[in-house]
């Protein structure tokens, strides 16, 4: 199910406060500045820090 674009607008990563978007693909919602992607369980967003998780990318030099 997609999320609704008046949801979107008012999400903010609890973790820095970045903008957020829906991945469709993965359906995840995604931070664009910290870069970590919070879960959708049940169509429900999962905004915890502790559920997120950062890209593998992030970690290597």
């Amino acid at each position: 199910m997609p999320i609704k674009k008046e949801l979107l607008d008012i999400l903010a990563c609890p973790a820095c406060r970045g903008k957020i978007v829906h991945d469709d693909e993965k359906d995840t919602l995604n931070c664009c500045e910290c870069k970590r992607s919070y879960p959708i369980r049940d169509d429900i967003p999962v905004m915890l820090i502790e559920e997120a998780t950062m890209p593998d990318n992030l970690d290597k030099p």
